[in-house]
């Protein structure tokens, strides 16, 4: 092997761990999220330049926040993994690629640290371009996501702050296509994509880590209230986001009819209502990751049926 190619592997197999550090097969799939919220806002298609420039800067940010995630939680992930965690995670979307390669010591820190700043560089470029506020909104979803990491051990209800996290993307995704969106539709695009995070990410991926953060005594749902209210708060949460998805279609100015709000319906209770109900009767760790999974596509399931109808 000449010494360029071995460089060109290398080189390779260090973007996989980079790619894998910010978890890039969850955080495409995430990415429907911010398009959804900005074509429900507009009930329409925006300019290419708008979509193209908010696609380059979707992504960087995803690919930003995901990867500080990592490297805040470098030494509580460093600790689970010195008591043997994250071996059960063979269906987990967010262990597709190689999970917590910084924790792993497979990437160095001063790397991780680069690829947080540079993607967070364009991020913050593309969100100025798109309209000043993203920018405002895009650093303080990572000064929450700061907190929420640092939460960890110290108070359960950093699921809530996860759960602004979470709307921080699409709420600037609706500012870049439309300068006055109205507060009801705010409102309510914040309470429904707050409870789908909670109930079908943040409190089932809590579910799915409950061993490693037992030992290490964290202070997340499943621990602090127990696998019982843990189901109860991930069921009341999803059905919350499902009920709160079509009123945000009645208020959306896309004229969506009934046959858009029946398939939603149907979306959210195969995405969301029955994985949630399931781990509700079964408080089986597979089927919390089950619901981890599949909650994970419902923006994307929506996109699709939101993209489908302005087309038509």
């Amino acid at each position: 092997m000449n010494e360029t190619l071995a460089s060109d592997l290398k080189m390779f197999s260090r973007l996989k761990l980079l790619l894998a550090l910010s978890r890039t097969p969850h955080g495409l799939i995430d990415m429907a999220t911010p398009p959804l919220a900005a074509l429900l806002a507009v009930g329409a298609f925006p300019p290419l330049r708008v979509v193209i420039l908010g696609l380059i800067t979707t992504f960087a940010g995803y690919t930003a926040v995901y990867a500080l995630n990592d490297v805040i939680d470098y030494p509580v992930d460093k600790k689970k993994l010195q008591q043997g965690g994250f071996q059960k995670s063979g269906d987990y979307l967010d262990a597709v690629m190689i999970r917590h390669p910084l924790a792993q010591g497979v990437l160095s820190f001063r790397m991780s640290v680069l690829w947080v700043v540079a993607w967070s560089l364009l991020a913050g470029v593309g969100a100025y371009l798109l309209n000043p506020i993203c920018v405002f909104i895009f650093v303080g979803g990572c000064m929450l996501e700061t907190a929420y990491c640092l939460m960890w051990k110290t108070s359960h209800l950093r699921t809530i702050v996860s759960g602004a996290v979470k709307t921080s993307g699409s709420i600037a995704a609706v500012f870049a296509v439309h300068a006055d969106p109205g507060v009801p539709f705010l409102i309510i695009l914040f309470l429904w994509l707050f409870f789908w995070e909670i109930g079908g990410q943040n409190v089932p991926a809590d579910w799915i880590d409950i061993e490693e953060d037992r030992k290490l005594r964290a202070t997340t749902i499943p621990v602090r209230l127990g696998l019982e209210s843990a189901n109860g708060i991930i069921l009341g949460c999803v059905t919350a986001a499902i009920a709160l998805s079509l009123v945000l279609l009645s208020l959306a100015p896309g004229g969506f009819g009934f046959s858009m709000v029946a398939a939603a319906l149907v979306v959210g209770a195969t995405l969301l209502f029955i994985p949630a109900y399931r781990l509700y009767k079964s408080k089986d760790r597979v089927d919390a990751m089950g619901l981890f999974n599949r909650a994970s596509y419902y923006p994307l399931a929506l996109l699709i049926l939101v993209v489908i109808r302005l087309a038509l």
